[in-house]
């Protein structure tokens, strides 16, 4: 087995991780911690969050172990196919990681990050509302997206296994 087919098969498992990750996100957690008033959404979003951010040591090696593994199998395919028959895998690799990680760096991360700031003890009930309408819908929006790509790419990086 050479490093392209161990990088799909690593990629294939990791990205449909993330793609479960961000569809529990967009079928459960969200759609739960919606019910809650504004200070408690807010709370609750910044106490989940909070968890990720302290550097959960298995959410890490999924989610920066699938942005190293599409990059190995990016190159790796440059490599042993050479550039021209490797354009499908090369374009799969970039869309998981614009489509995926680049709406979480740009959209998903700006976002978390005002509201873990926030102080909402202090915030009066208007400033809170105003802060859940700014984040909740294109938060979910976004994931939504993100899920949807995550998905068709780990759909296609087991195609390119069983080709191989």
């Amino acid at each position: 087995m050479n490093i392209l087919e161990l990088s799909l098969i690593s990629s294939a498992l990791l990205c449909s991780l993330v793609a479960g990750f961000t569809l529990i996100f967009a079928i459960v957690v969200m759609p739960g911690i919606s019910k809650f008033k504004d200070k408690e959404f807010l709370k609750a979003f910044q106490l989940i969050d909070g968890i990720i951010q302290n550097n959960q040591p298995i959410f890490l090696l999924i989610w920066l172990g699938s942005i190293l593994s599409v990059l190995v199998t990016l190159f790796s395919s440059i490599k042993i196919l050479g550039l021209q028959d490797s354009v499908v895998i090369i374009s799969v690799c970039c869309i998981y990681l614009f489509g995926v990680q680049g709406i979480t760096i740009r959209i998903h991360l700006p976002l978390n990050r005002r509201i873990n700031n926030l102080d909402i003890n202090n915030l009066d009930k208007e400033k809170l509302n105003e802060e859940r309408k700014n984040f909740e819908n294109k938060w979910n929006y976004f994931n939504k997206i993100r899920t949807g790509i995550a998905f068709f790419v780990s759909l296609l990086f087991f195609v390119f296994i069983s080709m191989l």
